[in-house]
């Protein structure tokens, strides 16, 4: 196997199962992996059913901190962070294998992804609609190792799912993701390797479901305006102030959309 999945799973999620199930019915195979900082008996008795293999992280917890030490386990070129609440479609590690093959120095490969909102397939979401319109330069396969290409779509905001992207472990120096962000972690992460040699590989099919509910941590940090200030932050590394204060807000207006209770 060149690929593995290894699973963030976090306190008592009543859909880590689901997800598990998603990555061991895929068409190509993968080594998987539970990484966890809270053990308890639903995520160590979920491993022991499935027969996966389950790392504790009893250092510095926190997103980037079980991020980075679930990567730090993988011992294939490849790896996707699976987040314990969503659910990957049975092509995805098919696809995005495929994909990576078709390219000299892949960095990162990453597909579209839809929503789950109360059990419900939503494709159309209008924070979709607009990350998939920001990512259109990136169906281009000669602007994949653009560098400045890649830098103006992230200088609009953050398209790219975090669980969606697959990582090549041997270009890409770990630590990835740097802890003192608590949102825009991913976003810093691929600004960053944006600036590298190699290509940045788009799969525009929705391989992978993010399921929006009221306990995730995305709904969460939105409804505390965690966000807003980190977004700043971000767009200041590609725009001057003016310009990013003006982006910021109109960004941050799109991503109310994580909130299930608000009017469409």
């Amino acid at each position: 196997m060149e690929h593995t999945f290894v699973i963030c799973a976090y306190k008592e999620s009543p859909y880590l199962e689901e997800c598990i199930l998603s990555l061991l019915n895929q068409t190509v195979k993968s080594k998987i992996m539970i990484s966890t900082s809270t053990m308890n008996e639903l995520i160590s008795g979920l491993a022991e059913k499935y027969e996966v293999e389950l790392y504790e992280n009893t250092g510095e917890s926190g997103i980037t901190q079980d991020w980075n030490f679930a990567l730090s386990k993988v011992e294939t070129k490849f790896a996707t962070i699976a987040h314990q609440d969503d659910t990957y479609e049975a092509t995805y590690t098919e696809e995005l294998l495929k994909a990576i093959g078709d390219v000299k120095k892949p960095l990162i490969a990453f597909s579209d992804y839809f929503e789950l909102r109360n059990g419900i397939q939503v494709y159309d979401e209008r924070i979709l609609k607009i990350k998939r319109m920001m990512l259109i330069p990136l169906k281009i396969r000669a602007f994949s190792g653009s560098k400045f290409v890649r830098r103006r779509v992230l200088s609009l905001g953050d398209p790219i799912a975090c669980p969606a992207v697959t990582f090549n472990l041997d270009e890409l120096e770990q630590p990835i993701f740097v802890n003192h962000f608590r949102s825009c972690e991913d976003w810093e992460a691929w600004e960053r390797i944006s600036k590298m040699k190699g290509e940045f590989v788009y799969v525009p099919k929705p391989l992978m479901s993010h399921r929006i509910h009221e306990d995730s941590a995305t709904t969460a940090i939105i409804q505390d305006n965690a966000r807003v200030e980190e977004n700043y932050i971000m767009y200041r590394k590609f725009w001057p102030k003016g310009i990013a204060k003006l982006i910021n807000h109109f960004y941050t207006k799109s991503e109310k959309s994580n909130v299930l209770d608000e009017e469409k």
